[in-house]
C-alpha cells in the first residue's frame, strides 16, 4: 500500500558531494518523522540523522555540519545532503519514515530498500 524508495547513491570522491531522494508513494495521509539511516560492511546500522513534520532536525555528530535533511512534503519526498564526503561515510544508506495511510490512519514505520554510498579516490 506504501512504497519508500531511496535514490541518489553513487561512486564519489572524498570532498565531494551526493544528494540522496526517500520518496514515499502510496494511499498516504501523513508523512511524518522521517529517519536516515546508514549501514557500513560488518557493522550495525546506525541513524544519520531525521527530519519531523515540522521540518525540524538533527544529526549524528560526525555528520553535523556536513549533512542537511530536507523535505517536499508536496512530493512525500525528503532528501539527505551530503557535503564534504569522507571514506567514513560508505555505507548502504536507508530511510525510515512514520507513515500513515488513508484505510485507517495508523500510523506505521517503512523502510526503504537502501542505496549504496561509496566514498573512494
Amino acid at each position: 500500500q506504501v512504497q519508500l524508495v531511496e535514490s541518489g547513491g553513487g561512486l564519489v570522491q572524498p570532498g565531494g558531494s551526493l544528494r540522496l531522494s526517500c520518496a514515499a508513494s502510496g494511499s498516504i495521509f501523513s508523512f511524518n518523522t522521517v529517519r536516515w539511516y546508514r549501514q557500513a560492511p560488518g557493522k550495525q546500522r546506525d541513524l544519520v540523522g531525521y527530519i519531523d513534520s515540522g521540518g525540524n532536525t538533527d544529526y549524528t555528530d560526525s555528520v553535523k555540519g556536513r549533512f542537511t535533511i530536507s523535505r517536499d512534503n508536496a512530493k512525500n519526498t525528503v532528501y539527505l545532503q551530503m557535503n564534504s564526503l569522507e571514506p567514513e561515510d560508505t555505507a548502504v544508506y536507508y530511510c525510515n519514515a512514520d507513515i500513515a495511510v488513508y484505510s485507517d490512519f495508523r500510523i506505521r514505520d517503512y523502510w526503504g530498500q537502501g542505496t549504496q554510498v561509496t566514498v573512494s579516490s
